[in-house]
Order: structure tokens, then C-alpha cells, then sequence
């Protein structure tokens, strides 16, 4: 039977009116850039900031370094043993609430106080069972008075926030309330809060410390010790595909606190976005190299890369997106060698610095599903909430994103080298026109980087 071939998809497509039309490769998502509409402000609009006492530097939000009992217990912290600015230290577990501030934390993993999926989700559901290791880390901390106080003053936080009464929490039986707190020592809804709410030495409410603010040295730790929660959360629930991991950074992103944090939630599907790259994987597995990587080098769309990442600007987004894939052959963020892990949060720590701590960004994380047969590269996106969605796109479902991808990498480049120069990020990143680009650089499909699939111009 005689076959017809059928080239690649054009993912961009600008019109004679400079409109430029957007395929997601992935989703099938489609995106509109209309001139014009770009010229609007990024980020948030200026306040007159106030000032803000030293005494009040650690105490602005829940997540501030004065405030750690207004989390539940927390899971692990990072304690610096190295010089100011690295980061660099000791993880410590099983911190008593008698034993909190007897160290600055510069990175903590604490339980979200309202689970997506809670423990009882698990528990009727699956049948899941609190694992040894919580059990008897709950054990140790409720044997302490301090521990006690802390975990009942949490749960009742939680419980009037709730819509819940005063007099009902007063009236319900000691044991039935303190049984609420199993989720705070077997959840699968984690949160890795930075230290800072503000940068050093802020003197006013508007100087906000972001990811993009921290050292790069900062940033891998930051980054290191995610990951390390990601394996322990998937260590931990054997009923979990998959663990989301992202970052809300601003209100307007969905942030609870204008503080740094990233979350990380257990779930029991592996989501819409993963079902459909699963379906486009398996009748293409070079998919990523093809459709993202090579294609964003063909039309001059890198932004930076290094020995074991690459970042670009994203196409087929409903907003102004910034893509950083890993090149390592492992799929899994936990089995990336230190080289990798650091190289990968060299250039989202680059992409955060470029984007400014006053546009609302969301940080998606992308990896493979623990229970996919097929290789796929971890991925991080930036995206950048300039705009709202409104009817057009709900009535269409064709996507107004006010920023195309080469405006997007013309605000972004010229920003890195600037950054570059004065050490704020890593200093090896080979920026814009400085990147090799070379076709089918993912290889974490077991190809090598010589390998060539498409010969697009």
C-alpha cells in the first residue's frame, strides 16, 4: 500500500498582520499573539511601599522565620554550615517544637495545613496506612508538652478557618481532635519554604525576596532538597502515579503568601497534560528533542544554555512561558547526578532572575509518571501570569497570550547577559546566540547528541 507523507506540524505561524498563531505540541492548545495587544505593563503596578521595622522583618507571613510554630510540624530542615549565601548544610528531621529556634532554617518542609488530598483521601479510598517512619515521628513529637501545645493550637487554626465553631472545638473530645494531626506526619501536601520573605537587609514591605533574588548557590539547595521530597513522597504512598510539584509566586499567581515557597502534592492520576504527551510519545519517542528542543533552535528561540540543560521560549502557552528541559539520560529528577541537578537549577534560577520579582509566575514541574514505561525528560516551566483569561477564550478555546515567543526571548536575553555580568547568576551559561542548539540534545531516550531526526530549516 502506497503511503503519503506528511510533514511536521508548524507549531508558529506568523500572519501577514504580524499575528502570530500557536500550536502546543503537547496539548494541541492553540494560542493567538495579536500586535498590539503586547504593549501592556508587566508585573504589578507600583505601591508606595512601607516601611517595615527590623523587629518585623521575621514576622510578616506564616512561612517567617520568627513564626515557625504557625506551621504544622515540619518534616526536615536545612541548616547552613557553610559561608553566607551558599546555602550549604546540614538537613535536619525530627526537630522538636521545644527545639525550633535553636536553628535558622534556610529551607523548610512542613505539611500543608489544607491538604488537596488529605490523609483520610488515602486512607478510605485505598486503604492507605500511615507508614512506620511517620507513626513514630507523630509518637515523639506529641510526647512533649511543647509538642502537644503546638500540634492542638495548628489544628485549631485549621479548624475555624474551616467555618467551624469555637464551642464545637471546645466540646469535641481531646483524643478525636488530636486524631486530626495524623495528616500532619503521614500527608502526601508538602510545602519548601525559603527563608526569606524579604530580601536581606529590606527596609520596606515591597522588597520581596523571589527565587530569582537567591544566590545560585541558594537556588540549587532550594532546588536539591524539592527533589529529595519528591522521592520521599513517592517513597511513601505506594498508591501515588504521581507527585505535582510547583511554585506559586505572587497572588495574582495563586499565592497564598508573598513568600517563597514550592508544594508538592501526591495524587492519584497522572493528569491531563501527562495523558496526552503519553498518547504523542509513544507514536514519536524522540517527541521532545522534535517538537520542543530542536524546534525552538530552529527558530532562534533558546535563551540560554549549559552543559546539561537548555531553556527557551515556549510556544503554544496561554502565557508568556519560559521552558528549561534536562538533557540527562535519567527521567527521574532524584537519579540526576549533582552536575545535572545543579546544571538545571542554574538556568531556572537564571529564568526566575530575568523575569523579576514583581511579575506573577507560576513554576510547573514535569517529570515521568512513576508508573510510565517510557523515558521523558524533567522539565521545569516559568509562566508568566500577565493577563486574565476571559470569555474569548472560554467561548473558543483558542488562547490570547500577549507576549510571542520572540518577544519574549528578546525581553529575557538581553537581561541575562546583564545578570551575567555582575555574577547574579551562573557564570557559564552559553546566553542567546552563545548556545550550540544542537538538534536532539535531550537524551533521555538513550540517543546521542549527534543524532539528528528533522532537518527543518
Amino acid at each position: 500500500m502506497q503511503t503519503t507523507y506528511l510533514p511536521p506540524p508548524s507549531y508558529l505561524t506568523r500572519m501577514a498582520d504580524g499575528t502570530v498563531k500557536q500550536l502546543n505540541p503537547f496539548t494541541g492548545s492553540q494560542v493567538w499573539t495579536v500586535p498590539g495587544r503586547a504593549n501592556r505593563p508587566l508585573g504589578l503596578p507600583q505601591v508606595d511601599p512601607s516601611p517595615v521595622a527590623p523587629e518585623d522583618l521575621g514576622r510578616l507571613c506564616a512561612f517567617c522565620e520568627q513564626r515557625y510554630l504557625d506551621t504544622p510540624p515540619e518534616k526536615a530542615r536545612l541548616v547552613r554550615t557553610g559561608e553566607a549565601g551558599d546555602a550549604g548544610g546540614l538537613v535536619l528531621t525530627g526537630v522538636g517544637a521545644d527545639e525550633v529556634y535553636d536553628t535558622t532554617a534556610e529551607l523548610r518542609r512542613v505539611p500543608n495545613l489544607f491538604e488537596i488530598l488529605s490523609y483520610d483521601y488515602w486512607h478510605t479510598n485505598y486503604g492507605y496506612e500511615m507508614p512506620a517512619a511517620a507513626r513514630e515521628r507523630q509518637a515523639a513529637y506529641l510526647a512533649t508538652s511543647a509538642g502537644r501545645e503546638h500540634v492542638l493550637a495548628v489544628l485549631r487554626s485549621r479548624w475555624l478557618a474551616s467555618g467551624r465553631s469555637e464551642s464545637d472545638w471546645e466540646t469535641t473530645p481531646l483524643e478525636d481532635r488530636m486524631a486530626e494531626s495524623t495528616s500532619f506526619f503521614a500527608g502526601g501536601h508538602d510545602v519548601i519554604v525559603a527563608r526569606r520573605h524579604l530580601v536581606d537587609g529590606a527596609t520596606t514591605d515591597d522588597q520581596l525576596a523571589s527565587a530569582g533574588t537567591l544566590t545560585p548557590d541558594e537556588h540549587h539547595a532550594y532546588l536539591a532538597f524539592t527533589v529529595d521530597a519528591l522521592r520521599e513522597l513517592y517513597e511513601a504512598n505506594r498508591y501515588a502515579p504521581y507527585v505535582a510539584v510547583f511554585q506559586n509566586w505572587l497572588k495574582p499567581a495563586g499565592a497564598s503568601f508573598d513568600h517563597l515557597h514550592k508544594q508538592l502534592v501526591t495524587i492519584d492520576e497522572r493528569g491531563v497534560q501527562t495523558e496526552l504527551e503519553l498518547s504523542r510519545l509513544r507514536a514519536n519517542p524522540n517527541l521532545y528533542n522534535e517538537a520542543a528542543v530542536n524546534y525552538a533552535g530552529y527558530h532562534n528561540l533558546v535563551v540560554a544554555e549549559n552543559e546539561h540543560a537548555i531553556a527557551f521560549a515556549g510556544f503554544g502557552h496561554r502565557y508568556p512561558t519560559l521552558e528549561v528541559f534536562s538533557k540527562s539520560e535519567q527521567s527521574n529528577p532524584w537519579d540526576h547526578s549533582p552536575a545535572e541537578l545543579r546544571a538545571m537549577s542554574d538556568l531556572v534560577h537564571a529564568c526566575h532572575a530575568a523575569t523579576g520579582a514583581r511579575v506573577p509566575t507560576n513554576e510547573e514541574w514535569h517529570h515521568r509518571p512513576r508508573d510510565v514505561d517510557l523515558p521523558m525528560p524533567w522539565r521545569i516551566m516559568l509562566k508568566w501570569r500577565v493577563s486574565t483569561l476571559a470569555g474569548f477564550e472560554g467561548g473558543t478555546k483558542i488562547y490570547l497570550n500577549t507576549i510571542d515567543p520572540w518577544s519574549l526571548r528578546d525581553r529575557v536575553v538581553p537581561r541575562l547577559l546583564e545578570l551575567r555580568e555582575t555574577g547574579a547568576i551562573a557564570t557559564d551559561l552559553a546566553i542567546g546566540s552563545e548556545a550550540t542548539c544542537a538538534p536532539s540534545s535531550l537524551r533521555y531516550n538513550g540517543r546521542h547528541d549527534d543524532v539528528v531526526t528533522q532537518t527543518e530549516p
